[in-house]
């Protein structure tokens, strides 16, 4: 098909504001799937999708529309994720796109993510096309919600405002004709040596490799001899093809396409997403720019359960492959063994990672609890060092002063909970640094350390706010903090994993509810075992464990002195072998310290 036909964009908006649907109603006017394959949310296709009814990864689908004018036209549209915890994947799909259409909930009005989306859209200087949607649900208010986009942009003080029903197709049409006529086509010259940007992949056990790519310039033919030009690997277009919405073989990719082709690569650390790709014989002279990595925000450490290092290792491998904004590198810990320090954008990214592991791969990891990136600056030391495991803390008496990073949190919320909102960020340290209206809600802007937001914070806010408050971060820097390492030691023995770090204050009643937990959930010996929370060599509480059966010491039974003395030493000897032996620690005792109101 002619470039001038070929329109590439993306569907953006907050969480639930219908993205999903849209796609559903695009494919169905274009006939790209049949009636017998059409389904709710149809993209949405990992169980974790389906589970907590929110797109974790773009989908890419090429359709064919018999436009009003009467030319034939294809749309090669991608479904991206409304949740701030994977802003990544939009960035990465806005970056493949020529423009956006930005749908916002009637019922709810501009959201957090719309704004956040729509800059993103600004920044890759994308057309964006704003659509109200759900015009027919009951407590939908279109021109208040209207007043709110000519809000966000001069460049739609005037447009046209799409109003649609995405869930009954009501004006889809109209939106089917704008994507033609105010979304330009691609600019790619197919003269020129082949230019391909991968801005995505996923591995598959029989493939290999399979590189999401879109054409910037010349033509891509199936069996090609390719470079990626990040390593200078090698790769043979084994197949190459469009997505309909599933995979389909075709023997040629033009400028402007959008595609996948199959490397055959096994190895998942050997392709880079954003990589360009071009061919061995004739080059491209300069890359793409690609993207900039993402920046963890939370990070906690995966280690398997029983003999699985080596299947976990392939696990997190692909998973990277396909998820480009998680990290991993292996740590060792004394009581769980080999494991991965794992980085995410926040805790729900933690929270399908770890589904993903489980759903896709069979694997139950345990999960250490979540923490963030300090700055310690030692007393002997320039330079500080950067600790983002509370394993490496150094010792108290070398530190100086710590530095913790600080979020700008923008909250948006109803009125009516605008108070409770702002004493959970209270409760949290928070400093309230700007509110403003902003229509019928509140926008506030606060500045909190990290680590206060770093589990629950969100549950909390859609808790206190009914639903209706959303949340976006940044990192806003470093400050100094009094923070100290807390560690749990069970039967004497110190348990590295447990480990975490919190403001001083709270040390004391954060150890008191933590070993209270603990006596709970750590499984019982024949013998009882103290637990012990220690911060600065100090044990802060302790409580002790109770055995399965009653201490000889103590049982009240009339026994011989001897016996008694027998059964003392038996117990005491196991005590101390104990304490140098590997703890068996459930999934429960990590939870006891993720469950803690820090």
């Amino acid at each position: 098909m002619e470039q001038s036909n070929v329109r590439n964009f993306a569907i953006i908006a907050h969480i639930d504001h219908g993205k999903s649907t849209l796609a559903d109603r695009i494919m169905e006017q274009t006939q790209t799937v049949s009636d017998r394959e059409s389904k709710a949310q149809l993209l949405d296709d990992l169980q974790v999708e389906q589970a907590h009814g929110v797109t974790v990864k773009s989908r890419t689908v090429r359709n064919y529309y018999q436009a009003d004018d009467g030319q034939e036209y294809t749309y090669n549209f991608i479904d991206t994720p409304g949740h701030v915890d994977f802003t990544y994947e939009v960035s990465k799909s806005l970056a493949a796109s020529d423009g956006a259409l930005l749908l916002v909930d009637a019922t709810q009005g501009v959201q957090a993510q719309t704004v956040a989306n729509l800059r993103l859209a600004e920044e890759n200087h994308l057309t964006v096309i704003p659509v109200i949607n759900k015009i027919d649900a009951a407590a939908a208010d279109v021109d208040r919600t209207a007043e709110q986009i000519r809000a966000l942009s001069p460049d739609f003080a005037d447009g046209e405002m799409l109003k649609i029903s995405a869930k009954t197709g009501l004006n889809v049409h109209d939106v089917m004709e704008a994507i033609h006529t105010r979304i330009p086509a691609p600019v790619g010259d197919e003269q020129q040596p082949l230019k391909a940007l991968v801005f995505d992949s996923q591995y598959d056990a029989f493939k290999g490799i399979i590189a999401y790519v879109r054409l910037v310039d010349g033509v891509l033919n199936a069996n090609d001899k390719l470079t990626l030009m990040a390593n200078e690997q090698a790769v043979t277009a084994n197949e190459i093809g469009i997505f309909a919405p599933q995979r389909v073989a075709t023997k040629r990719l033009q400028a402007g396409d959008v595609g996948y082709v199959v490397t055959g690569l096994k190895d998942p650390q050997a392709l880079r997403v954003g990589d360009t790709l071009t061919t061995s014989a004739n080059p491209t002279a300069t890359a793409l720019p690609g993207y900039e990595p993402s920046q963890s925000m939370v990070f906690a450490g995966f280690y398997p359960q029983g003999d699985h290092y080596h299947d976990l290792q392939l696990a997190v491998e692909k998973l990277a492959l396909n998820d480009t904004s998680f990290h991993y590198r292996p740590e060792s810990s004394d009581a769980l063994g080999a494991g991965f320090r794992c980085g995410f954008l926040g805790i729900f990214h933690l929270q399908i990672i770890r589904e993903r592991l489980h759903d896709e791969y069979g694997l139950d990891v345990l999960t250490t609890a979540p923490n963030v990136t300090y700055q310690v600056h030692l007393k002997n030391t320039a330079d500080p060092v950067v600790v983002n495991n509370p394993i490496k803390f150094p010792d108290y008496s070398q530190i100086d002063f710590v530095e913790e990073p600080l979020a700008t949190a923008t909250i948006t919320t109803t009125s009516d909970s605008l108070s409770d909102v702002m004493k959970l960020a209270t409760q949290h340290r928070g400093e309230l640094q700007d509110m403003r209206n902003q229509g019928d809600l509140v926008v506030l802007v606060y500045q909190l350390p990290f680590a206060e937001i770093a589990y629950d914070f969100f549950n909390a806010l859609k808790s206190v706010s009914h639903g209706y408050a959303t949340l976006t971060t940044a990192l806003a820097g470093y400050d100094i903090a009094d923070v100290v390492k807390i560690e749990v030691h069970v039967n004497y023995a110190k348990v590295d994993a447990l480990s975490f770090v919190v403001h001083r204050e709270d040390a004391p009643k954060v150890t008191q509810e933590l070993v209270h937990k603990l006596k709970f959930v750590i499984p019982r010996k024949l013998y009882p075992m103290p637990v012990q929370g220690v911060v600065e060599g100090k044990a802060l509480s302790r409580v002790d464990v109770p055995p399965l059966r009653k201490n000889a010491a103590v049982n009240g039974e009339k026994r011989s002195t001897a016996k008694k003395q027998a059964l003392l030493r038996r117990q005491s000897v196991n005590k101390r072998q104990a304490a140098h032996s590997d703890i068996d620690l459930p999934q429960e005792v990590f939870n006891a310290v993720l469950d803690l109101e820090k």
